[in-house]
């Protein structure tokens, strides 16, 4: 039970945290849209540090005693290619400004697509804890700051709409707390894919690098103009806040 309120505590937090972004959209829209960039940014190294600090990592380590290395590291590339599938096909696209996101065609697109997003969230985050809690703070941490500026684009693409600021509060506060249901739901069913731990980890992985390197990071260099160097420092902050973790709360 101990695990449980770890896992329950960093899904309910997330989808409380990843609203600031929208209610900072509807109450300071220029501030922002400026601290969405750094969001972004920070974004990127902390999904990326947790994919190749922490889930790679511990995927291999349980997985060791098959010897299955190619295994894993393919699970992780298959992760990368279905990320790219659902966006072609799906229309699952992470928005995070409303200018750049044309391929949300319907309203009910966005609250859906956010929706399973969100749920697969918490999916991640359970499978992260019950690997360790470092593993767990990690992953989340990863997701947290992806969702405060995906927030603000799904906060804007919805006011652009026509919804009016109260109905896109409530519609995105049950689209958030998809996150728990889905952490509750992976810890219920834990005994019977524990075995198949690595592999999610490591689909988890190739999901966090996908989302870091074809989504975030093309979004920072489209918006960044003389500012590069400083959205490089807080890249590189996102991957050693990420290692640091592993460092000051070894398993």
């Amino acid at each position: 039970m101990y695990i449980f309120y770890w896992i329950l505590g960093a899904s309910v937090f997330g989808g409380i945290f990843s609203l600031v972004g929208g209610l900072l959209l509807l109450y300071k829209e220029n501030l922002a849209r400026r601290l969405s960039l750094y969001f972004v940014s920070f974004a990127i190294g902390a999904l990326l540090g947790a994919a190749f600090f922490d889930l790679i990592p511990e995927a291999l380590k349980l997985d060791e005693n098959t010897g299955s290395q190619n295994l894993i590291l393919g699970i992780a590339l298959t992760g990368f290619l279905l990320l790219f599938i659902f966006e072609k096909f799906l229309k699952w696209h992470h928005c995070h400004d409303e200018e750049i996101c044309e391929i949300h065609t319907f309203n009910s697109t966005v609250i859906f697509s956010d929706t399973i997003h969100n749920f697969i969230d918490g999916i991640i985050i359970a499978s992260s804890f019950l690997v360790s809690i470092p593993v767990g703070i990690a992953s989340s941490l990863a997701i947290f700051f992806h969702e405060v500026p995906h927030k603000i684009g799904d906060f804007g693409v919805l006011l652009h709409s026509g919804y009016n600021s109260r109905k896109v509060i409530i519609i995105n506060l049950f689209s958030s707390f998809a996150s728990p249901l889905g952490a509750i739901a992976a810890f219920l069913a834990a005994p019977i894919f524990i075995n198949r731990l690595p592999y999610l980890l490591s689909f988890a992985a190739g999901s966090f690098i996908y989302i870091a390197a074809t989504d975030l990071l093309p979004h920072v260099h489209h918006k960044t103009k003389g500012s590069d160097f400083s959205h490089l420092f807080i890249i590189i902050l996102g991957i050693l806040t990420i290692f640091g973790i592993g460092v000051l709360l070894p398993e």
